[in-house]
């Protein structure tokens, strides 16, 4: 007579699992909480105590962790020298062992939660056994999750047992499970104790993707299943095609910059820049300042607004050739609108402020960097003025607005805005002075001239920058400063009557 061993935690689907074993001819061992419940619904159960010989000791911290448990599980039955041992002990194989563990992610999501809380979820005799049914994985079938449940029983009906390629499957994901479990309370434990010279990362793969940035370069898309706001990994599509590698980028991209605004905002972004961005009254203004910021640009791009997408504004978008629309809702009329573009994607995106910290990681040849995710932008002010001439409260309000663009532009990043809404951007030239040009011209072939505001996201190391700036029409500069030439700028400005504000920190991002 086949043998299982049943102890879990997550109770779901249990009962019909186990009676399927029972109605085999299996006979079934338990544990404490999962005996009672089996015994309850009528299932005859044996005890892990009358296997074992021996009670369960130290709260239950002590009961499977005994040779008649895990010589049933890891003895060889090929090996006769393993069948020996059994027969002289008086051990008996178990066939089956389906465990899953003491809830310790759960019981450390909750910030209010002890350290005795979170040792006591700290499950011994659980992964033992999953560990040994896994190494024995060609005589013992390992079950630890319930949406296999149905499967196991249906291979045990059709041939009388599971076969070997699922139980070496099941192995896998066993192994797979106590190693998520691990990685779990060390680093738990180890936040705890201020130590940080391992890092133990877990995604889950979310969907593969044709390819990554180019065709003949595979990729896949893994989430973390931990952060859920202005993440595209647990974003809802609504509509087009499956996002590429390149979209994510892109994608993502947007929604950082989305993040650091809370009146009504849109950006349109190519490349992982920004091309456009607005704020207005409402949504529909925003779209459509956000669009003549840049209107070639935007061909072929992504943009992302902060309010529900309306009609309107849906309406605006529909001659566009666009890849992507993010937003936290779609109206009825506006789903309707874009659903007849059939490879656009529509994106509903969790926009839900945090003030959690979040890791940013980059991967490099043969390592990985880590830091926290550039989430913290200074307000901008009239006390950072560095200069005789001060700022107006328009001024003011489009340095606050083209600090938070700029700071999400490729280094070095020069933005031009005026009116709450970008004029022109220059991303990733190898000197400033070449990313205000790019900007300013843009900003002048759009018909802009005077009061334009620039946002630098670092320094100006030389007043060139100050001086090619006033030759475009540029009133006011907003920068962090830092710079062992920082009185070059600023002599610079007052000579040209430019007002100047210097923040105190930095945005580079390469």
């Amino acid at each position: 007579m086949k043998r299982a061993l049943v102890s879990v935690s997550d109770k779901s689907g249990l009962v019909e699992f186990v009676k399927g074993l029972e109605s085999f001819g299996w006979q079934i061992i338990a544990t404490g909480g999962t005996q009672r419940l089996l015994e309850q619904e009528g299932v005859k159960t044996i005890g892990i105590s009358d296997v074992t010989g021996f009670p369960e000791i130290c709260d239950g911290r002590v009961k499977t962790l005994h040779p008649k448990v895990h010589g049933g599980l890891l003895a060889r039955r090929d090996e006769e020298s393993h069948l020996q041992a059994l027969r002289e002990n008086g051990i008996e194989f178990i066939d089956l062992v389906c465990v899953n563990l003491y809830p310790f992610r759960q019981t450390i999501a909750n910030p209010n939660v002890t350290m005795e809380d979170a040792i006591e979820n700290i499950d011994i005799g659980g992964p033992s056994m999953l560990r040994s049914a896994a190494k024995n994985y060609r005589d013992v079938t390992v079950v630890c999750d319930p949406a296999d449940y149905k499967a196991v029983l249906a291979e045990i009906a059709e041939g009388g047992n599971t076969t070997v390629e699922t139980r070496l499957a099941l192995s896998a994901k066993a192994y797979t499970h106590t190693a998520q479990y691990d990685s779990c309370i060390a680093t738990f434990m180890r936040e705890k104790a201020g130590l940080s010279e391992k890092l133990f990362l877990e995604f889950d793969v979310k969907q593969g993707l044709r390819y990554g940035e180019n065709p003949h370069q595979s990729a896949k898309f893994y989430s973390d299943n931990q952060t859920t706001a202005f993440s595209l990994a647990y974003a809802e599509q609504l509509g087009g095609k499956e996002l590429s590698y390149n979209n994510i980028q892109d994608a993502n991209a947007a929604l950082n910059i989305v993040r650091e605004f809370d009146e009504p905002f849109c950006v349109a972004l190519k490349h992982m820049n920004p091309c456009g961005a607005a704020i207005g009254a409402t949504i529909e203004e925003a779209w459509a300042a956000a669009y003549e910021a840049d209107k070639v640009s935007i061909y072929g791009g992504i943009v992302a607004v902060n309010r529900p997408l309306t009609a309107e504004v849906a309406m605006g978008m529909k001659p566009i050739f666009l890849e992507i629309v993010m937003a936290p809702e779609f109206t009825a009329e506006a789903l309707e609108i874009l659903g007849t573009k059939k490879n656009l994607r529509m994106l509903k995106v969790d926009m839900t402020k945090s003030d959690k910290p979040l890791n940013q990681y980059i991967s490099v040849n043969g390592g990985l960097l880590v830091q926290q995710l550039d989430t913290v932008t200074k307000e901008v002010t009239e006390d950072m003025c560095v200069t005789e001439t001060k700022p107006t409260e328009a001024q003011l309000v489009d340095m606050n607005f083209g600090w938070r663009v700029v700071k999400h532009v490729k280094s070095n990043a020069i933005a031009v805005v005026k009116d709450g809404h970008t004029l022109g951007v220059g991303a990733g030239q190898m000197n400033r002075v070449g990313s205000a040009e790019i900007a300013l011209k843009q900003a002048q072939a759009a018909g802009f001239t005077e009061g334009l505001v620039l946002a630098s996201d670092g320094f100006l190391p030389f007043d060139d920058t100050v001086a090619f700036a006033a030759q475009y029409g540029v009133t006011a500069i907003v920068q962090p400063g830092g710079s062992i030439r920082d009185e070059d700028s600023i002599k610079k400005a007052n000579e040209l009557g430019i007002t100047m504000l210097f923040t105190g920190m930095r945005h580079f991002k390469h």
